[in-house]
């Protein structure tokens, strides 16, 4: 459970919801009981229905008249639009990376991969797109543009769950990372920017091809 303290509560419940979603607390689809939320965070109604209406407005969530709240589900083509835009905006947030990465993040950036092959070997599709999530976003936290970051986050944000085979090409997802946290090691900006290409475009390419008939939900990687 969430504890919410008094500093801005709307901004406190924003962050929260956004959590949960990013760890896939909603099915895409699926309702979401705002009064239930409201206790379990611990406060009024106003602030959690003025966290949502932000969530609304950023396309997380939508609000069907006499139905309530839902999670929105990401189409294929919507899916392919925001790898398309997070290619270029990765490409250089690892340039940007290369100037400002410490030997510390490259540390982490490795055992988040040892963690990743061990979540893979337990076809745990959940646990390998939150650490995803988190793989990525060590690289924005250091590219040195807060705008860069913004962004990437706000895309990172709106990643859901979709209909998509991923479980047979994890093991090569993860020999991208590996390419990328190689290139972040050798301070090689082409290389990296390069990496982060080949591992938007792969996936843009696995969408393409699940999308044509597979009905199939597994938890995209971010």
């Amino acid at each position: 459970m969430v504890e919410i303290t008094k500093v801005k509560l709307s901004n406190q419940v924003y962050a929260a919801l956004k959590e949960m979603i990013a760890i896939h607390r909603f099915e895409p689809g699926s309702r979401v009981n705002v009064e239930q939320l409201t206790k379990e965070l611990g406060t009024s109604r106003t602030p959690t229905w003025e966290a949502v209406h932000r969530l609304i407005q950023e396309g997380l969530l939508t609000e069907i008249p006499n139905r309530g709240v839902f999670m929105v589900e990401l189409t294929p083509t919507a899916a392919m639009e925001l790898y398309t835009v997070r290619e270029v905006l990765e490409g250089l947030a690892a340039r940007g990376a290369i100037r400002n990465i410490e030997d510390g993040t490259i540390r982490r950036m490795k055992e988040s991969l040892e963690e990743q092959q061990q979540v893979i070997q337990n076809r745990d599709l959940a646990g390998y797109s939150r650490m995803d999530f988190e793989f990525h976003g060590m690289v924005y936290e250091v590219c040195g543009n807060a705008l860069l970051r913004e962004m990437l986050d706000t895309i990172k944000h709106k990643m859901r769950p979709i209909a998509m085979h991923i479980d047979l090409v994890l093991p090569q997802l993860l020999k991208e990372h590996a390419a990328i946290v190689e290139a972040l090691e050798q301070r090689d900006e082409h290389k990296a920017e390069q990496a982060f290409n080949i591992h938007n475009r792969h996936l843009i390419k696995q969408i393409q091809e699940s999308s044509e008939g597979s009905t199939w939900k597994v938890y995209v990687p971010t």
